[in-house]
């Protein structure tokens, strides 16, 4: 399971552990997602610390791929590909 996806449903499970907690508490139901929402938020920062860095790392590992292939194709497009060029000529 990709990190991404294992922090996402953590988000929304920690979202859901605090709703159901504040579920008792008499108060409006605006107020206590509100209350909800940010509660959660401020627990994932420290709760789901270890997948968010991992998560961040997918990310980055994913850009300087797409980063490398954009070089590579930009290269190869502008012929400055020696490689390429001495197979088609061979």
């Amino acid at each position: 399971m990709s990190a991404a996806v294992k922090y996402t449903l953590g988000r929304v499970g920690l979202f859901v552990a605090v709703l159901a907690a504040l579920w008792f508490v008499e108060m409006n139901m605006f107020l206590r997602l509100m209350v909800a929402l940010i509660s959660s938020a401020a627990l994932s920062f420290f709760l789901l610390r270890n997948w968010r860095d991992e998560m961040a790392g997918e990310m980055a590992e994913a850009s300087e791929r797409r980063r490398a292939e954009k070089d590579r194709l930009r290269t190869a497009l502008a012929g400055e590909d020696e490689p390429d060029a001495e197979r088609r000529d061979g």
